[in-house]
């Protein structure tokens, strides 16, 4: 059996109520908006994975969790994504560069990378930023709408949460838009 797999971050209910109350700011904006149980921060995506390679990912989610600290995340800005594209293709949450963060991210990148059998395939080379997708904007709409009617969406936010678990968490694809399942929840080492 194929699992549909990533590696994220969950946001606290409180961080997920906020986020989500966004997308009424803008309600002429041509965005298919992201469900409020699915807001998350992607650390890897894996795509279609078999058991076999699902039971290595878990196992090295797990190492890479117990060796890395606690941390919190601060968020500080609404705006299209990503930087710089035109058309932009998503409405999110973007925070603060953090250390730990960063750490983590390639930490997993590495040991997945190393590892035999994790199915995991490097496909971008693009430094990893830290996001929150609240809405994927549909290009053809966009489009139709005149430049100088199109929202400016530059908003800045102060939210911050403390990161104590990474997840494996699989996706599949529903007629009513992606539905997320934890796997497995990976406790990060507690900061002493």
């Amino acid at each position: 059996m194929r699992h549909r797999i990533f590696i994220a971050i969950n946001l606290p209910e409180d961080i997920k109520k906020e986020l989500s109350s966004f997308q009424f700011h803008w309600p002429e904006l041509p965005c298919r908006w992201t469900k409020k149980e699915n807001l998350h921060i992607t650390l890897i995506f894996l795509g279609y994975l078999n058991d076999e390679e699902l039971l290595e990912v878990l196992k090295i989610t797990k190492e890479v969790a117990s060796r890395n600290q606690s941390f919190s995340i601060n968020l500080k800005k609404i705006i299209y994504g990503p930087p710089k594209k035109m058309p932009p293709r998503m409405v999110w949450a973007e925070g603060e560069k953090s250390e730990e963060l960063g750490k983590l991210q390639q930490d997993l990148e590495n040991s997945l990378l190393i590892a035999q059998n994790s199915g995991f395939k490097k496909t971008e080379n693009r430094p990893y930023l830290l996001h929150i997708t609240l809405g994927r904007i549909k290009t053809w709409e966009w489009r139709q709408i005149e430049p100088e009617e199109r929202p400016e969406i530059n908003e800045d936010i102060d939210l911050s949460f403390e990161v104590n678990s990474i997840e494996v968490m699989e996706s599949q694809l529903k007629r009513g838009g992606s539905e997320y399942t934890i796997l497995e929840s990976c406790p990060l080492k507690e900061v002493v």
